[in-house]
């Protein structure tokens, strides 16, 4: 992935609203469907044998693909799986789980710290702020966060490969030696006006807003439209895009390294509810073996998968789980 933080906000009002409603407003998949699959390294737990466990995630792409591996893994394993992935937003998964309706989903740390545990400040490091979530959430919900993916779907800027390749540039320290009139760049509004936003990165990479950036370099638009403007290298040779979005493959983005750790990670864990962990312990070593292998770029990859060539997320999920030998398709 988004995972996101700064887009919880958008639809927190809509989604709080719904949760006030008759129960299951926010809990009805839109697509239920759980590919076909057989042992592979995961195998037949006795143990969980008909156990009925429910796997939530939000709506949006990744989220999707992640959902759909947690349900295949769980089936292949023998619970008795229901699935309610496509929640309406990060509000919706995370009450759920909160109220017991949802057993497990695929989180980020990031958002946990920030967003859902109030913490102003990201945890440095991946292994910290994941230690950091865990004994808090632990504490507090009764959530239990196992081992952390590689996998961080944070914010980013890119360029077009061939514009990076033109200006020498790999990483965001590198835009200070940069002419003014390249220093051009495509936000979404909420970045651009935050304080921990646009202005502030530019202030970590040594570049002075209205002066190095004047008010001119900077568009506003919609982040859906950011990585095809960006692409075209018309309007800004710099777009914030997401670092796990399958339109960066797409569209033969780079990505420029935060080599000063400016952005929150937003690394994937599994999930669980203590007392479904606590009474079937073995869904831990399934779900951390899996997640071991999840990277930035098998997420590229997966994502464009769905949203660049039109596949279906399960069949993605169950695809890549098979690829890597955890399953073997039905």
């Amino acid at each position: 992935m988004t995972h996101r933080t700064w887009q919880l906000a958008r639809s927190a009002a809509a989604v709080v609203a719904c949760a006030a409603l008759a129960a299951g407003c926010g809990l009805r998949g839109a697509n239920e469907f759980i590919p076909a699959a057989e042992a592979g390294s995961i195998k037949p737990v006795e143990s969980l044998e008909g156990v009925e466990i429910v796997v939530g995630s939000k709506n949006f792409t990744e989220q999707l693909i992640l959902g759909k591996m947690a349900a295949i893994l769980l089936d292949v394993a023998g619970a008795d799986v229901t699935d309610k992935t496509n929640l309406a937003g990060s509000v919706a998964s995370r009450q759920a789980q909160i109220d017991g309706a949802v057993d497990m989903v695929w989180e980020y740390t990031g958002t946990a710290w920030i967003s859902y545990l109030g913490h102003d400040k990201p945890v440095e490091g991946r292994i910290p702020q994941w230690r950091a979530v865990k004994k808090e959430d632990l504490r507090e919900n009764d959530l239990v966060w196992l081992e952390p993916s590689p996998m961080n779907n944070t914010y980013a800027f890119a360029t077009p490969a061939g514009t990076a390749e033109r200006l020498g540039i790999s990483k965001l320290s590198d835009l200070k030696s940069l002419p003014t009139k390249e220093l051009t760049f495509c936000v979404e509004s909420e970045f651009n006006s935050r304080d921990d936003g646009f202005r502030p990165m530019l202030e970590t990479y040594d570049l002075q807003p209205g002066r190095d950036v004047p008010p001119g370099n900077v568009t506003v638009l919609d982040t859906g439209v950011i990585y095809d403007v960006t692409a075209k290298g018309d309007t800004c040779n710099f777009g914030e895009v997401f670092t796990t979005d399958g339109r960066i493959v797409a569209l033969d983005l780079t990505v420029l390294e935060d080599d000063r750790s400016f952005f929150p990670l937003y690394n994937v864990s599994a999930v669980f509810r203590q007392e479904v962990l606590e009474a079937h312990p073995a869904l831990g070593p399934i779900f951390e073996k899996v997640s071991r292998r999840i990277t930035t770029e098998t997420m590229l990859e997966l994502n464009a998968r769905v949203d660049v060539d039109g596949e279906d997320p399960a069949l993605v999920a169950r695809d890549w789980l098979a690829q890597e030998g955890f399953v073997s398709a039905g």
